[in-house]
């Protein structure tokens, strides 16, 4: 059995969007551009590409936070069950594990700005379907199509990133991705505090209408139109993104040489799985992925409102916003972090942390079974709970948030990227579809033993992260390969 190299017909592809003449014409004629001089630095060059891309996140966490601030007034104005808006806010998880399946192929077969803009389209389409609703149907449907989206996002933009950014800043571009995601969630939810249901169901088309725009002012990853022989456009693309007067020689000769290496089969069968190039990325991508959301985030998150009402905080809604902030301040922490002190450690120091923090929410949970409501113990394992809920998304958010997809889109083999990288993020996607199908049937049976669940599956984490993950941090994609071999 075998299954196709994805560099296979590489003639018969083209870029569904051309990466256009204008920056091919300035890296040849870079002496008469000098109302472009912004460009020519290459960090920013290369935060102008990430800043555009990094709307598709923003988009996903929107997405992601939408149905939290929304549920009274959609369940109230559609007059809808609890059980008919639960499936509303879990159809985008299914849609985005079909947008998680085809997305490694829309990837390779159109190009990474294509499929941003394939993702793009049903967001849209989507965001209106639901705004515009007046029965369930309509709030279903739009609800798929966002998930769609936000599975092709999911994969492509961290893939993008790793692929245009030096290897210098590669973990801070790359952690951008799992920033974009939690301002989203925060934006919804501050947003979801002032407007209606609807009107912050068309301010959710805004995201992705700025993508298409900035899509077509960006070049494409040259990687991939090195991998598809486009040599003129990949060098020219590499050429903008490097700045128009810095010799880029070396590293077209060690993408060329990369390319060429792992284009010489056109399939790859199924037993050669077992060889340690494949086997070992493959085991470490999907292994971080799954074990990310088996560690109980979006259970923790799910229960923060209880825990926070327990503790004698009034407003839920304002303390979920709260922790929405910190989510988005400790993961800029880490975008600042990723290239000093490297992507193993992040991992280890965040999931050492999640497990301490999960341990003291599990202890109080287990302990306030055994004491009066009305003691004072009582309060203050509440208000340890509460510290353990905040310092396990902060911890989360330090590491195991931003980190594994960018170590996924930095460790796969080149030649197997687009069905590795669709198996990962579909394994990501299941996984949270599950947790959040289980964690109130879970939390029910025992808060206790919930997160006793999610402690050990932290500690494991730390076993993991210490005896599999490589450190990526310095090398260029092509090193990293070949340390694999």
């Amino acid at each position: 059995m075998s299954f196709r190299d994805e560099s296979d017909d590489q003639n018969l592809r083209k870029p569904f969007l051309h990466t256009g003449s204008w920056y091919r014409m300035g890296s040849r004629q870079s002496s008469m551009m000098g109302s472009s001089q912004v460009i020519r630095d290459s960090s920013i060059s290369v935060l102008a590409c990430v800043l555009i891309v990094a709307l598709g996140p923003i988009q996903f966490g929107f997405t992601c936070g939408y149905s939290s601030p929304t549920q009274t007034a959609i369940t109230r104005d559609l007059e809808l069950t609890l059980s008919e808006f639960s499936l509303f806010a879990s159809l985008s998880n299914v849609g985005a594990m079909v947008g998680a399946i085809t997305s490694g192929q829309i990837s390779e077969y159109i190009g990474r700005k294509g499929s941003l803009m394939i993702a793009a389209i049903p967001n849209i389409i989507g965001w209106l379907a639901i705004s515009f609703a007046r029965e369930s149907s309509f709030l279903y449907m739009g609800r798929l199509l966002e998930g769609f989206g936000v599975g092709i996002i999911s994969y492509t933009v961290p893939v993008y990133i790793a692929e245009i950014a030096p290897q210098n800043l590669r973990g801070a571009l790359g952690s951008v991705n799992q920033l974009s995601v939690t301002i989203g969630i925060m934006l919804a939810y501050l947003l979801g505090l002032f407007v209606p249901w609807r009107i912050l169901a068309v301010l959710g088309i805004l995201p992705c209408t700025i993508l298409i725009t900035g899509l077509f002012f960006i070049p494409e990853s040259p990687r991939w139109l090195a991998k598809m022989g486009m040599t003129e456009d990949f060098e020219a693309s590499l050429q903008v993104l490097r700045g128009f007067d810095t010799d880029i020689s070396i590293e077209v000769n060690e993408i060329k040489r990369s390319v060429a290496s792992s284009s010489r089969r056109t399939t790859i069968r199924f037993s050669e799985l077992k060889q340690r190039r494949y086997y070992f990325p493959l085991t470490v991508g999907i292994g971080l992925l799954i074990l990310q959301q088996l560690s109980g985030i979006n259970g923790v998150v799910f229960y923060s409102s209880t825990i926070f009402e327990s503790a004698g905080i009034t407003s839920s809604d304002v303390a979920t916003l709260g922790l929405g902030a910190l989510q988005v301040i400790a993961t800029g922490v880490t975008t600042w972090l990723a290239d000093k002190a490297g992507r193993r450690a992040l991992l280890i120091i965040s999931s050492v942390g999640m497990t301490v923090s999960i341990l003291i929410v599990a202890v109080s949970f287990f302990v306030k079974g055994f004491v009066s409501d009305d003691s004072s113990l009582h309060s203050i394992l509440d208000i340890f709970s509460v510290i353990g809920v905040v310092a396990m998304v902060v911890t989360f958010s330090l590491g195991m948030g931003p980190i594994p997809w960018v170590i996924m889109s930095e460790i796969l083999p080149i030649n197997i990227k687009g069905l590795a990288g669709s198996v990962a993020t579909l394994a990501n996607w299941l996984t949270v579809w599950l947790i959040t199908m289980t964690a109130n049937l879970l939390l029910n049976w025992s808060g206790g033993g919930t997160f006793a669940i999610y402690t050990v599956v932290s500690a494991f984490t730390v076993a993991f992260v210490s005896i599999w993950v490589p450190e990526t941090k310095g090398k260029t994609l092509e090193e990293i390969q070949r340390s694999l071999r």
